[in-house]
């Protein structure tokens, strides 16, 4: 090679990559740009990002990640095959990693199999949308706050776990910072990224409290997490137990009290417009082509919707009998799996914002 072929090349390549400092420069910046806006007291409620941050990261996180590893939450039954009911779409993700395993009858636990027989996209809309939501009550601007935090988490993933190259049939995985900033950094969404991301707090804050109303639920003796192995039955009620003493102990809940707070009538007429839009929502992902996206679409949409049910229910959750069955309130099984996954997804969205905090922190 000619002494001149290698200074052009040499020339080239410092060119390439004082472009590429100065694009991590730019994401480093842009980052700083959005944490500015990610600080400091939410909306709604007296809890503060930073107390979030390290409570779940330092003390819900590893907890509920063993939890979700135990067999009875590890299934989930859904109807993968329903039409969309609003348009005709026969498209499917043509992403082989997007299919979703049946799980074989034979592999499933036998007290979940027995249980199971004897039974007892959404787009964010840019300025206009939170200039509506300002002027609404509390009622639905939290309704419309939840949807847009569950559209973030979804986000959060979708970044965390990115398609980053396909070669030869084996997928790379991972964190891509660029497509990060382009879903929350202020200046790429014309303000809203840092928005969304507070409202993926709100919906943390809510699930949270659901968890911490219900834990009464959950502690008496009659209550089982069954799956016909009786050791690992105990094994995780009392993890699931140890998650409730964490939720417990927060110090700055959200209060459920000042929602459907007004007239009887009128909080009644609110909470049936609440189940006909989850409704609606669950409907929705049945028009979603990725398997796996409808499938953690339908369980978060119920884990949320089930969340719901325990904060409007303080009453008949108050009065429950220790030893024996509550007419008045009852989880069932795929309400009880889809509330913990849905907050350990949310869980995992906080972790992972960490992370992306962390990697945009070293190109800065």
């Amino acid at each position: 090679m000619s002494s001149s072929s290698v200074v052009r090349r040499t020339a080239a390549e410092t060119e390439l990559a004082v472009q590429l400092l100065l694009a991590l420069g730019t994401i480093g910046c842009l980052w700083s740009a959005t944490e500015a806006q990610l600080t400091g007291v939410l909306d709604d409620c007296l809890c503060d990002i930073e107390s979030i941050d390290d409570f779940n990261n330092l003390k819900i996180f590893p907890e509920i990640q063993k939890l979700l590893a135990r067999d009875y939450f590890r299934y989930y039954k859904v109807n993968l095959k329903r039409p969309c009911p609003f348009w005709a779409d026969d498209g499917h993700c043509s992403i082989r990693d997007c299919h979703v395993e049946p799980c074989p009858e034979s592999k499933v636990p036998v007290g979940i199999k027995a249980e199971s027989t004897n039974k007892d996209s959404i787009r964010h809309k840019g300025e206009s949308f939170y200039t509506w939501l300002e002027g609404l009550c509390l009622e639905k601007r939290v309704f419309y706050k939840l949807i847009s935090g569950l559209h973030a988490s979804i986000n959060v993933h979708l970044c965390a776990n990115y398609l980053l190259e396909e070669t030869w049939g084996k997928p790379r995985w991972g964190a891509n910072v660029k497509e990060f900033t382009s879903r929350f950094d202020p200046s790429e969404t014309k303000g809203e990224g840092p928005r969304r991301l507070k409202n993926l707090y709100f919906l943390y804050l809510i699930e949270l409290r659901a968890l911490s109303k219900v834990a009464s639920y959950f502690e008496r003796s009659i209550v089982d997490l069954y799956t016909g192995n009786a050791q690992e039955d105990a094994e995780t009620k009392v993890l699931l137990l140890e998650i409730f003493t964490h939720t417990k102990s927060f110090p700055m809940h959200f209060d459920e009290k000042s929602m459907f707070a007004g007239d009887k009538k009128g909080a009644t007429s609110l909470k049936e417009e609440f189940r006909l839009h989850f409704k609606n929502i669950s409907r929705i992902m049945d028009c979603v082509g990725c398997d796996k996206c409808r499938l953690w679409g339908k369980l978060q949409t119920q884990g949320l919707g089930t969340a719901l049910k325990i904060l409007f229910s303080e009453k008949e959750i108050k009065n429950l009998p220790e030893n024996s069955p509550s007419k008045g309130f009852q989880l069932t099984r795929q309400e009880i799996v889809a509330l913990l996954n849905a907050f350990g997804r949310l869980s995992t969205s906080i972790r992972e914002l960490q992370n992306f905090k962390n990697l945009l922190q070293r190109t800065s």
